[in-house]
């Protein structure tokens, strides 16, 4: 159980770098042309309900693209009156069937651009630190620390998305409107080990985190006491590498 809860937000195997995502569609037709002369008039209308339901299916993803791009706009707008956050939160993880598999507390503190300390310190504390290029992941039960590049990390890490307005940053998630005030960005990478990451909103302004990794755990993060005026101190995002300290560079 002593990896279960970190593991459900930024595991080392959730940070490490993937291929990139291609999504493509393919619309293959063949016909015999031997026998295209000797068309009944049932095959001809047989080809024309074909076309028509492939018509009706490009029309059917096309207005699912518009819909996603207009719901990814319409989060990043959200998120961009967003320059800093300062809370407290607690974390429920569980299964599929929704047991309860584990609770957990900690702070957290963002600054824009690309600044976060993510502190957990209950049940057992771990400590993710970005200073801007570098994600620092620290496990202080066996004294090491892990380095990550911020840039490649975000690919499966989507929490990282809350830190920047950088558009391309984006390119590896699509975007749907949620329940009750709610977005849910979606991995276009099916091999992430986070599948979707939920962002609910009370009054405009962000109050839960719902994470789904890929072996159908979820993760609901509530943030306690917000702010979002004060602009947390440079020194969070600083990691100092104390005497005895292992590290693991895997930039």
């Amino acid at each position: 159980m002593k990896k279960l809860f970190k593991s459900s937000l930024f595991s080392q195997s959730i940070l490490l770098p993937a291929a990139a995502s291609i999504l493509a569609f393919y619309l293959v037709f063949s016909f015999d042309a031997h026998g295209k002369d000797a068309n009944s008039i049932e095959d001809n209308l047989e080809e024309v309900r074909t076309e028509q339901e492939i018509n009706n299916k490009l029309l059917i993803s096309n207005k699912d693209v518009i819909y996603s791009n207009k719901a990814k706009q319409a989060l990043m707008s959200k998120l961009s009156d967003i320059d800093y956050i300062n809370a407290k939160f607690s974390q429920v993880v569980v299964n599929e069937e929704g047991e309860i598999l584990q609770e957990g507390y900690g702070t957290l503190a963002i600054s824009k651009p690309n600044l976060v300390n993510w502190h957990t310190t209950e049940p057992e504390e771990t400590l993710i630190i970005s200073d801007g290029t570098s994600l620092w992941f620290y496990d202080p039960f066996i004294d090491q620390v892990s380095l990550y590049s911020f840039n490649r990390s975000i690919v499966n890490t989507p929490v990282l998305l809350l830190t920047s307005e950088d558009p391309s940053l984006w390119n590896n998630y699509q975007v749907s409107k949620g329940q009750n005030n709610s977005y849910v960005i979606h991995s276009l990478d099916s091999n992430s080990q986070v599948q979707s990451l939920e962002l609910s909103f009370d009054n405009q302004q962000l109050s839960k985190l719902s994470l789904v990794d890929s072996t159908g755990q979820v993760s609901h993060i509530s943030l306690i006491d917000i702010d979002f005026i004060t602009e947390p101190k440079a020194s969070l995002f600083e990691f100092v590498v104390l005497e005895g300290i292992t590290v693991d560079d895997q930039r």
